[in-house]
C-alpha cells in the first residue's frame, strides 16, 4: 500500500487514538482510499468491497499506514458488519 498520510491527519489520528481506542465510520467501494478528520470523527473510504471482511482488513492496513504502525496493533473491536467500527490500537511503547 502506497499511501502517505498528511502529517497534520496522523498527529489528529493519534490524538483521538491516544485512548487506545477510536470510532471510523467506513465507506467501501470508494474509488481511492482515504482517510479524514472533520469535527472529531473519522471517515475512512477504502476501494476494497464489503465482502468476506476484505474492506475491514484494507480500514485496518490504512489506519495503520496512518498511524505509523504495523497492522498487527490494531484490532477490529465491534462493527464486523457495519459502517461504524471501533478500532483497538495497542501500545506497543
Amino acid at each position: 500500500m502506497k499511501y502517505r498520510p498528511d502529517p497534520a491527519l496522523t498527529d489528529a489520528l493519534r490524538a483521538l487514538a491516544a485512548s487506545g481506542r477510536i470510532e471510523v465510520r467506513v465507506t467501501p467501494g470508494a474509488r481511492r482510499d482515504e482517510v479524514r478528520v472533520e469535527d472529531g470523527a473519522v471517515q475512512v473510504r477504502v476501494t476494497s468491497p464489503p465482502a468476506d471482511g476484505a474492506a475491514n482488513d484494507a480500514v485496518l492496513r490504512l489506519l495503520a499506514a496512518v498511524l505509523g504502525c504495523p497492522p498487527r496493533d490494531l484490532t477490529l473491536l465491534r462493527g464486523a458488519a457495519a459502517r461504524v467500527k471501533l478500532i483497538g490500537i495497542a501500545t506497543s511503547r
